[in-house]
């Protein structure tokens, strides 16, 4: 080893060293116990990797990462951080969107990835038992020769993992007909903040007594540590078919949206490309031969029997052709049908060449509402110099524009964050709210006040003192305080009095 090398690698130790001084000693001797020196980490470089989650405006270095292996070594982590005083942060993949995985002051994150095991698979019931690290493409993977697949699919879903997906209630493409992923959870085991290992829900998941389950998915980890999943498994469809519209202009491919949906027509998903996200896919490897020319393409996909998808395509291009529609192609085989969802499933990674960040906006909206708030977007960027895509789930109104940026840039930073909150007011002015699947995290805790007033958040809070009384499992998160809301943001003071916290 080379002098120049032995100097990174003491330096990397001394860095190490630093970030295990600010812990007391004895918690480090005691976690290093229960997940060895391979899952502990604290040098820079480690722990560069995990200052943020997919939201980037905010990033903040934890002092440790801890990477256990089994229900019984979360639950023996927690109990040192109650013992010590550390805070802990859950953590899947570091895929979400809104800061819910971000640390906190002073605490340490517990990344669950390496909890990765499919535990049990009942075909006969549908179920599937996992670890919260298993990722999500890779369940349905795993299953797919029983003729079974697991309905909700993120944009992420080669990446996030299960347990992020019941932290988040994330969505997806097809959540029009699928739903989301509470609609999917039948039972939960989690650790509390107290350590005790728990168990809520059962494998026909009906709800006897309060449903805990329904509390838990969303919670964003606030309430526990979610270790294993029973999750509702699928039949994969008889048949399938993708279509893809080419519209002059996004605003058409909105109406058509609701067209669609007066018909009585479901199609499993609804999806909407535009001009800047187009440009942005095909000049990527996730190119997938949309026409340039278009001003938005609609992803339409049908699924079910194949005996009814004849009469569904059929109302699906009148619906379209009604407002002006260029052309739509079907998909002739899996292959084609693959490369339409490359470009959508891609188009968040393609922009990257737009911008060095990327900040992707969530709120639902009324789908009446969506062509006026597309424009209300657009003038909003437009007024603060921002480059704006859009790529979203139109079948349930669930729009995400997709502010492109450089962070380096403060003043830039500064317009993104003003931006961010005038589009959130905008959505939430029309009967929208401030979240589809994207959580509230950090991101969006300071503006809970444009949906819900003091009576509403107090009993939040008091299911979250319910579960985690002192506030040490992820602090900080979705719910507006005192210290928090509106000493940390003067916009907050909507509300007279936040007496949580």
């Amino acid at each position: 080893m080379s002098a120049e090398s032995n100097e990174r690698e003491s330096q990397s130790d001394a860095q190490g060293d630093a970030s295990r001084s600010a812990l007391p000693a004895a918690f480090v001797e005691r976690v290093l116990e229960i997940v060895g020196q391979e899952g502990c980490l604290t040098r820079e470089g480690e722990l560069f990797a995990y200052e943020c989650d997919g939201l980037t405006l905010a990033p903040r270095r934890p002092l440790a990462v801890l990477l256990p292996t089994t229900t019984e070594q979360v639950s023996a982590i927690v109990r040192a951080c109650r013992e010590f005083d550390v805070h802990f942060v859950p953590r899947g993949a570091g895929t979400g969107l809104s800061g819910g995985a971000h640390a906190t002051e002073n605490s340490v994150l517990i990344e669950c990835s390496r909890m990765n095991q499919v535990i049990e698979v009942d075909v006969a019931n549908r179920i599937a038992i996992v670890q919260p690290g298993v990722v999500n493409a890779e369940l349905s993977t795993a299953i797919a020769h029983f003729g079974l697949f697991y309905a909700p699919d993120p944009s992420s879903q080669l990446a996030c993992t299960i347990g992020g997906n019941v932290a988040e209630n994330s969505g997806g493409p097809h959540t029009l007909k699928y739903g989301t992923t509470t609609n999917h959870v039948l039972a939960l085991e989690m650790v509390l903040p107290d350590g005790r290992i728990q168990r809520f829900g059962n494998r026909v998941g009906e709800s006897v007594g309060v449903d805990w389950v329904g509390a838990i998915v969303g919670s964003e980890g606030t309430l526990g540590i979610v270790t294993e999943v029973s999750v509702r498994l699928t039949p994969i469809p008889e048949g399938v078919e993708t279509l893809l519209a080419i519209f002059d202009d996004v605003v058409a491919a909105c109406r058509a949206v609701g067209r669609v949906i007066r018909s009585g027509c479901l199609p499993a998903a609804l999806e909407i490309i535009d001009r800047r996200t187009i440009e942005a896919v095909e000049a990527s490897i996730y190119a997938a031969g949309l026409p340039l020319s278009a001003g938005a393409v609609l992803i339409v996909e049908l699924d079910g029997n194949p005996v009814c998808m004849e009469g569904e395509i059929a109302t699906i291009r009148e619906s379209c052709d009604a407002e002006g529609c260029q052309a739509i192609q079907i998909a002739r085989d899996e292959t084609e049908r693959t490369r339409f969802w490359r470009a959508r499933k891609g188009a968040f990674g393609a922009m990257g060449r737009l911008a060095p960040d990327l900040y992707v906006h969530d709120a639902v909206v009324p789908r009446v509402h969506l062509p006026e708030i597309l424009a209300k977007v657009c003038e909003i960027c437009d007024r603060y110099e921002l480059k704006l895509a859009n790529v979203f789930h139109a079948g349930d109104g669930n729009l995400h524009p997709n502010i492109c940026f450089d962070k380096r840039d403060a003043d830039e930073l500064d317009r993104v964050v003003k931006a961010g909150a005038e589009i959130l007011e905008a959505c939430v002015a029309v009967g929208g709210v401030i979240t589809g699947e994207h959580g509230v995290g950090v991101e969006k805790r300071d503006y809970m006040h444009l949906v819900f007033d003091t009576a509403d958040l107090e009993p939040m809070y008091r299911l979250r003192e319910i579960f985690n009384p002192d506030g040490v499992c992820n602090p900080g998160k979705i719910i507006p305080t005192t210290r928090f809301c509106v000493e940390a943001n003067p916009k907050a003071r909507g509300y007279d009095e936040v007496p949580i916290g």
